[in-house]
């Protein structure tokens, strides 16, 4: 552990340049005495660091000195697919260890490339949850992720939709991250599933290895899950008219399936702009309130008993407001 860190701290200054006790410590989430003690063992090992003195002081390497240690870890090698992801990377337990990883990746980079790197991260940050979303709590995360990566069974207690708790033996066969959620592909009773992470209560690492199911394709099994799951969600369509302002709320106010519904319709508008898209909605009341947003900027056509209930659902707001 300590001789890790202590290339750690080498790479930093030979990356960076000088740094002082205190960044230093705050890279590596070390106390300051600790890196006092980690550069005197760099220096009683023959590494030429100095210490600048001053204000600006700090410690840094004798200029041209390099080192070539830079062979990275099993774990390191298997963090840099999440270098774009650094939030996720922590929430899986690996944010040191894919920070290690990119530091021994910038110090075996020409300077020139090292430079750009360095630009890109400054000036380009990637943020996966939506807006007005909490984070949510995901302490089973990490153990999921260990199952994963081991192939090993595991046994998990988990909340359904409608609060309702059920026990499962499952094969973990990847982890999935959407807009902000984690999921889990998790073979169970020889049938394929998903499970949302936030919803596992309890998790048991049975320490049984299983035997990856051949030819599973992670990117393709989410992609038609994903289409499925929508499918569920939005089991009618509407026939509605829409404004021309209505048709630039679509993406905000229905989501990415009314907006392909918008970009897939091959109606043309009337002289007024007016649209007419067939729209899926939720089935129930979760449609009135999903097409009420529009206000007045939507009409209903089709089905009769939907545009019904919408009638009724504006005449007992309009009781209210008189």
């Amino acid at each position: 552990m300590r001789a890790s860190r202590l290339l750690s701290v080498l790479l930093l200054l030979q990356n960076r340049g000088r740094m002082t006790a205190e960044e230093l410590a705050e890279e590596l989430e070390v106390s300051v005495r600790t890196v006092y003690r980690d550069i005197d063992a760099l220096s009683a090992s023959g590494v030429p660091v100095y210490a600048d003195r001053g204000r600006t002081g700090g410690y840094r390497l004798v200029d041209g000195y390099r080192t070539r240690l830079t062979g990275m870890t099993e774990e390191e090698a298997q963090s840099l697919s999440l270098a774009g992801l650094p939030v996720a990377a922590a929430e899986l337990g690996l944010g040191t260890v894919l920070a290690a990883a990119q530091l021994k990746l910038y110090a075996a980079l020409p300077a020139e490339l090292r430079d750009r790197a360095g630009r890109v991260a400054e000036r380009f940050y990637l943020d996966v949850p939506g807006w007005h979303r909490g984070i949510e709590s995901l302490p089973a995360l990490s153990a999921i992720a260990d199952a994963v990566w081991s192939s090993h069974r595991i046994r998990i207690r988990y909340e359904r939709w409608g609060q309702r708790v059920v026990e499962r033996e499952l094969e973990p066969l990847g982890l999935i991250l959407k807009a902000g959620n984690w999921y889990l592909a998790g073979r169970c009773d020889g049938t394929d599933r998903t499970y949302r992470i936030s919803r596992v209560l309890e998790l048991t690492d049975l320490g049984e290895v299983f035997e990856r199911p051949a030819g599973f394709d992670l990117a393709r099994y989410w992609q038609e899950w994903s289409e499925q799951f929508e499918r569920r969600m939005y089991p009618r369509v509407a026939v509605v008219r829409l404004s021309p302002r209505a048709q630039a709320l679509v993406p905000f106010y229905a989501g990415s399936v009314g907006a392909r519904a918008l970009r897939d319709c091959r109606n043309e508008p009337d002289a007024d702009g007016w649209l007419t898209v067939e729209l899926p909605v939720e089935p129930g009341e979760p449609a009135i309130g999903e097409l009420l947003r529009f206000g007045p900027h939507l009409e209903v056509l089709e089905p009769a008993d939907l545009r019904a209930e919408l009638a009724e659902a504006i005449e007992e707001m309009g009781a209210f407001y008189g």
